[in-house]
């Protein structure tokens, strides 16, 4: 049996950013409707509208390299976006929900700007240049939106949650200072 080569591995690469990029495509939708805060939501939505854009390039790079486009099986992704899907679940004020939505749609983009910068590099290495340059259009993206998303987290969303945190226990502390306190059941005697 012959042994896979770079252009090979390219190609399971390439069908694995396929699925990945499959599943991330279903998934925004969901997190959108998750999200409490405008701007985590409009990440979602705008999300979808990127996602879409790249599973045409990784197309086109399917059909330059002659291969049929079709996804193999990312496990990583399928974990990466369950665990998004049970921050949704979690019992998170909606300000440290947000957070932790972002945090997650942030691992997602983490995954991707690996993956992109993979088969990216391949390509380069395998003379593919045309695949290489349009994928870096991806790859690019990519790290742009981990950018955004940086300063999103840190000048707005884990501010809030933060702030709601701080709140929440103020009410408490004044709640136990003007005598409210928890009721404690009394034990029958037995």
């Amino acid at each position: 049996m012959a042994k896979k080569t770079l252009r090979d591995l390219l190609v399971e690469e390439l069908r694995d950013l396929y699925h990945a990029d499959k599943q991330l495509l279903k998934a925004f939708p969901r997190l959108a409707k998750g999200a409490t805060a405008e701007e985590v939501r409009k990440l979602c939505e705008e999300g979808v509208d990127y996602t879409e854009e790249r599973i045409r390039r990784l197309e086109q790079a399917f059909e330059t390299l002659g291969m049929p486009a079709r996804g193999k099986t990312c496990h990583a992704m399928a974990g990466l976006i369950e665990e998004a899907m049970e921050t949704l679940d979690e019992d998170f004020s909606d300000t440290v929900r947000d957070a932790a939505l972002l945090a997650n749609i942030q691992r997602i983009s983490h995954y991707g700007i690996a993956g992109y910068g993979t088969i990216c590099a391949y390509a380069k290495a395998i003379g593919e240049d045309d695949v290489a340059g349009r994928l870096a259009k991806s790859l690019e993206e990519k790290k742009d939106a981990d950018e955004e998303m940086t300063e999103l987290a840190k000048s707005e969303i884990n501010p809030r949650a933060l702030h709601a945190a701080e709140d929440e226990e103020s009410a408490r502390v004044d709640r136990a200072a003007a005598g409210d306190k928890p009721r404690r059941r009394k034990k029958r005697g037995g």
